[in-house]
C-alpha cells in the first residue's frame, strides 16, 4: 500500500470544503500509549505538519478536518486522548459518540503494541459496538529500530475485527490513507443504518448508529504499509 500522496488525494477527492454545507459530522477518536505519536498524526492529517518539539498532550482536545468521500461533504472531528494512566478516568468518557477510532502504537517500542489489547478493550467498552477501528502502527520510518513485527500487528487486527496500516507522522506516510479509511468505513456504516431506518414504517433516527455491525475483515485485505528506511527520527 503506497503512502499518501497525490494518486490519494486526487482518489478522496480531499479537498476543504470550507463554503460548502456538511452533510455528515463523524467523531474519531486517537488513542494508544503516550509518546507513540498520536498527536503528531492528528496534526499531519489536518495540518499537515510535524512539530519535532510536541510535548505529551495534556488532557483532551480535537481537531477538525473537512473532506469528500463520494460526493458527501464530511467533517471530520478528530480526537486527541492523552494516553497516560492518569488521564483514562478523563478521556473514557470522549469515547462515547465516537464513530471511529485509530489505535496507535510505536513500532519501535514493544510495550506500547502489548497495550493495544487493553485499549481494545477500554474503547469496546465505552464506545458504540458499531465503531470502526484503524490499528496503526506509527513510526515506520524507524525501520532499522523495530521492535513489532508487522506480521503481530496482522495476527492481533485478523483477531480483533480491525483494520491495519504502519505510518509515519514525520514524512507522512499512509497517515492520509489510514485516515480516509476509517472515514469511508464509518461512511458505509452510517449509509447502511439508513437504508434500514427507511424501511422501517415506524420511523427512525438515522443520526441513531447504535447496533450497526461491521464485518470483520480477513488478514487478506488488512493495509500494510511499504515501509521505507530513513535516517531521520521521528516523535
Amino acid at each position: 500500500m503506497n503512502g499518501a500522496g497525490s494518486n490519494g488525494d486526487q482518489s478522496h477527492q480531499n479537498q476543504e470544503n470550507g463554503h460548502e454545507r456538511i452533510d455528515y459530522v463523524f467523531k474519531v477518536v486517537v488513542i494508544g500509549d503516550s509518546a507513540v505519536g498520536k498527536t503528531q498524526i492528528l496534526s499531519r492529517f489536518t495540518k499537515n505538519e510535524f512539530c519535532f518539539d510536541s510535548k505529551s498532550t495534556i488532557g483532551v482536545e480535537f481537531q477538525t478536518r473537512t473532506v469528500t468521500i463520494k460526493s458527501k461533504v464530511i467533517k471530520a472531528q478528530i480526537w486527541d486522548t492523552a494516553g497516560q494512566e492518569r488521564y483514562r478516568a478523563v478521556t473514557s468518557a470522549y469515547y462515547r459518540g465516537a464513530l471511529g477510532a485509530m489505535l496507535v502504537y510505536d513500532i519501535t517500542k514493544r510495550q506500547t503494541f502489548d497495550h493495544v489489547a487493553r485499549w481494545v478493550e477500554e474503547l469496546r467498552a465505552h464506545a458504540d459496538t458499531s465503531i470502526v477501528i484503524m490499528l496503526v502502527g506509527n513510526k515506520a520510518d524507524l525501520v532499522d529500530q523495530r521492535a513489532v513485527p508487522s506480521e503481530d500487528a496482522v495476527e492481533f487486527a485478523e483477531d480483533q475485527g480491525l483494520f491495519f496500516s504502519e505510518t509515519s507522522a514525520l514524512n507522512g506516510d499512509n497517515v492520509e490513507t489510514a485516515f480516509f479509511r476509517v472515514l469511508e468505513e464509518i461512511y458505509g456504516v452510517v449509509s447502511k443504518k439508513a437504508l434500514e431506518c427507511d424501511g422501517k414504517s415506524n420511523g427512525c433516527d438515522a443520526s441513531n448508529l447504535k447496533g450497526s455491525k461491521i464485518d470483520v475483515i480477513s488478514a487478506s485485505d488488512l493495509e500494510i504499509s511499504e515501509v521505507k528506511k530513513l535516517s531521520a527520527c521521528s516523535c
